[in-house]
């Protein structure tokens, strides 16, 4: 299934305690969060969108791509697909990304006995 569309932020779950794993403590956590993906094949364009901030990572399923973190940091991974889930290992945590019937479902997981599992799900918009 393609992950091609525009999302909107449905619900969420632990969204505050992963920004605070991440020492994100001043994110404002009170907005949607519009996530529009484009897809060609295995390349990728991701985009997440709030109120006066853009986040974007280009990427290539099986190959090591240089992608940013939301503190705008650099860093190279290899992107994974299993089945229909993308994964990608970031440097604090694990995001996986998959499509339950029409519905975006990203997960990212800090790790250790304290890992704190964020997700979310979008819907199309």
């Amino acid at each position: 299934m393609s992950f091609t569309g525009k999302y909107e932020t449905e619900s969420q779950n632990h969204y505050e305690e992963f920004l605070e794993a991440l020492g994100l403590l001043n994110v404002k956590t009170d907005h949607k969060v519009v996530t529009e993906v484009l897809q060609g094949g295995n390349e990728f364009t991701w985009t997440q969108t709030i109120p006066g901030f853009t986040w974007s990572n280009n990427f290539t399923v099986g190959q090591e791509c240089e992608l940013s973190t939301m503190k705008g940091e650099k860093f190279k991974a290899l992107v994974n697909k299993d089945g229909e889930k993308i994964s990608v290992q970031f440097p604090q945590y694990r995001f996986t990304a998959e499509m339950i019937e029409d519905k975006l479902v990203m997960n990212c997981i800090t790790p250790g006995e304290e890992g704190v599992t964020f997700k979310r799900i979008s819907k199309r918009i």
